[in-house]
């Protein structure tokens, strides 16, 4: 047991030694103990580059700087904001989130991580993040880069598709924190396991040589850690077919906008009306329109699951051809602060001429 706490107390020290001169540290959301920005980025972060967090971050705080003015902004708003950041159940959960801290906690984040895993979209890791670097409680994350590093370190070779497994490295990795009562050392090994993931222990080519902790890694020492973690459970790629109608105004000043039902495709967006066939969105529209509908060139939009074909139908329309499909005309001032799809915000300001005039 001793020479555990030895191995333990040598891993956090040089970790934390190494992330005060080498993690990171200039991050928008580094460097504070502001529970609403720690929750926000790490939501963010969620299955997203930081290159691509940083302008959403921004205009999140731009618009909603406290976890009130999140809460009391129109959905339709948060929705827009978050729009092209992908997984929108993260910026639903978001908004709830937000609402559940003002009625039940009084716009103020629980200080503890069992607290905060009760509000909406916080989970174990999320919740230990944030009361680490904000409150200092000792507590284990354990992201993508952390169940890398922590598999690599310990030679752990459980399949981390099993549950039992990732709670085997979890109890592990409760084994290697910093002791009670050291607060700044709590969230610098928070910081630095994640940034030791980010630059230094790779997947695919793991950079040993510049790695602080590469003396006690007993994946190193075996030899192959790149082999490290082992996740035998694959994704099972599909692929869909859709038909998206885009309809203008004849004055050329709106586009056709519905909102997406509550679950499915795009659930809660704006979208151009979807259909499983050219056959069912030529069957909705008026008779004497079908002649006019252009049909523009497909494209493919990649998700993790799943392979999008994507076939738009251009027409011009009267505003009153409309009236019998679900919808609304939005006008080119207003979509853009739309949530909108990934593909159809691309594909209206790739045909911004056509669409606005």
């Amino acid at each position: 047991m001793r020479q555990a706490r030895q191995c333990a107390d040598a891993f956090w020290l040089r970790l934390v030694t190494w992330q005060k001169t080498h993690g990171r540290s200039s991050l928008p959301w580094q460097n504070t103990r502001d529970p609403y920005r720690v929750w926000l980025s790490e939501i963010m972060l969620q299955q997203t580059q930081v290159s691509t967090v940083l302008g959403y971050y921004e205009r999140f705080l731009t618009r909603c700087p406290t976890v009130a003015d999140l809460a009391a902004a129109p959905e339709d708003e948060v929705m827009g904001l978050w729009s092209g950041l992908g997984y929108y159940s993260r910026a639903r959960n978001l908004h709830r989130c937000a609402q559940d801290v003002v009625a039940r906690f009084g716009g103020s984040f629980p200080h503890s991580a069992e607290l905060l895993q009760t509000l909406p979209g916080i989970g174990r890791s999320t919740a230990s993040a944030i009361a680490a670097f904000c409150f200092g409680e000792r507590v284990s994350i354990m992201d993508g880069n952390v169940k890398r590093v922590l598999s690599r370190l310990l030679a752990f070779e459980g399949d981390l598709a099993s549950t039992a497994n990732e709670k085997l490295l979890w109890k592990a990795a409760d084994e290697l924190l910093p002791p009670e009562g050291d607060t700044e050392a709590i969230s610098r090994y928070t910081q630095g396991l994640m940034d030791l993931g980010a630059t230094v222990c790779l997947p695919r080519q793991p950079q040993c040589l510049i790695c602080p902790v590469e003396a006690l890694c007993e994946g190193r020492r075996q030899g192959d850690p790149a082999r490290l973690p082992i996740k035998t459970r694959k994704l099972k790629r599909s692929a869909q077919s859709l038909w998206l109608l885009l309809a203008r105004s004849a004055d050329g000043e709106a586009v056709w906008l519905q909102k997406r039902p509550a679950s499915g495709i795009w659930s809660g967006l704006h979208a151009l009306p979807v259909f499983d066939s050219a056959e069912a969105l030529e069957a909705v529209m008026p008779e004497a329109l079908r002649p006019a509908l252009r049909h523009v060139p497909a494209f493919l939009h990649v998700l993790t699951h799943k392979d999008l074909h994507l076939h738009p139908v251009q027409v011009d329309a009267a505003r009153s051809d409309m009236a019998g499909l679900e919808g609304r005309w939005v006008a080119a001032e207003d979509w853009p602060a739309l949530g909108l799809p990934a593909p159809v915000r691309r594909l209206l300001e790739e045909r911004a001429t056509r669409i606005i005039g």
